[in-house]
Order: C-alpha cells, then structure tokens, then sequence
C-alpha cells in the first residue's frame, strides 16, 4: 500500500514534460504571432494577404511542440480579432491550417535528416490551399483566384523571411541552450 501511495505521489512530478521553458515558448509564441497580425491587419486579412506573422511557422522545424501549440493558439486569438469576422470558418480554418502546417514541417526536418526547405515548402502549400480554398468560399472569389493570391503572401512570409529567421536563429538557440539538438525545448 505504501508504494501506491509513493507512486502516486511521485508520478506526477516526474511524468510531467510540460517544464517552464515550454511554457514560456508556447505563450511568447502565441503572443509574438497575435500581435504581429493584429497590428498589421492591413497586411494579415481578407484574400490578398501577407501575414507577416507567418514568418514564425517554419520555427517549429527549430523549437518543435512549443511553437506548434503557441502559433495555433496565436492564430486562433488573431482570427477572432479579424476586423472582417469572417466567423467560425476562419477561427478554426486558420488554427487546424496553422497547426497541420507547423507540425508536418517539424516532423519531417526536426531531426535534421531533411533540408528545412523541405518542411517549408510544405508550409507554403499547405496554408495556400486550405485557406485560399475557405477564404475564396467565405469571401465569394474564385478558387484559382483564393489559392494564388495566398500562394504568393505565404511564400513571401514564410518562403524568404521564415527561411532567413530559421538560418538566423537556428545555431544561435543550440548554442545559448535554449534548445539542444538531442532533447528540443
């Protein structure tokens, strides 16, 4: 009985992976993006769009998890402030896009195996046609029409500026320990 009781006691201190450091870069993620559209709303809604702010999904081949989350929950909060309210569809369109494109492009380049590119590539198509696709169905343009325009937003913001921030930041947080190239933040 007394190994239950330490068990249960015990296990939930050392089972937890959720430490500070993932906390704090899941909220400065979440944070960093929201503001970013929200302040640049010129620029962040409706069917001609560069989200500058988009420029943070390739990171996730970088930080992993924490900027998969904060990056969802940062679209999630940006997409409800949109100025247009372009209502649920857009809410959670945007917050599944984010999220399938930040954890698709970890998965196949946070090892390293991959070049970024790769995973950033997936990015640009993946945020292309899904929202293009429902912004050209909510806002009444053709699809052709929805999927290019937020082809070319995307690959600007996250095609060269996400690929500069990834060779920017990439050494710089293995060698200040933010993160490490065996266990990521």
């Amino acid at each position: 009985m007394g190994h239950l009781v330490r068990s249960a006691i015990e296990t939930p201190v050392r089972d937890v992976k959720m430490d500070s450091k993932k906390i704090a870069l899941i909220s400065i993620f979440a944070a960093l993006y929201a503001i970013g559209v929200v302040f640049l709303a010129p620029f962040s809604y409706g069917l001609i769009q560069v989200r500058i702010a988009d420029a943070l999904l390739p990171l996730s081949i970088v930080f992993g998890m924490p900027v998969v989350i904060g990056l969802s929950l940062g679209t999630f909060i940006a997409n409800i402030l949109n100025p247009v309210n372009l209502g649920p569809i857009d809410i959670l369109g945007g917050t599944v896009t984010n999220f399938i494109a930040t954890f698709v492009a970890w998965k196949i380049c946070g090892s390293n195996k991959v070049p970024f590119i790769v995973g950033i590539g997936c990015q640009i198509v993946i945020v292309s046609v899904i929202v293009g696709t429902y912004l050209s169905y909510l806002l009444g343009s053709t699809l052709i029409a929805g999927i290019g325009y937020l082809f070319i937003g995307t690959f600007l913001a996250v095609g060269v500026l996400g690929s500069i921030l990834v060779v920017i930041i990439k050494d710089r947080v293995q060698s200040i320990g933010i993160i490490n190239s065996k266990n990521k933040p």
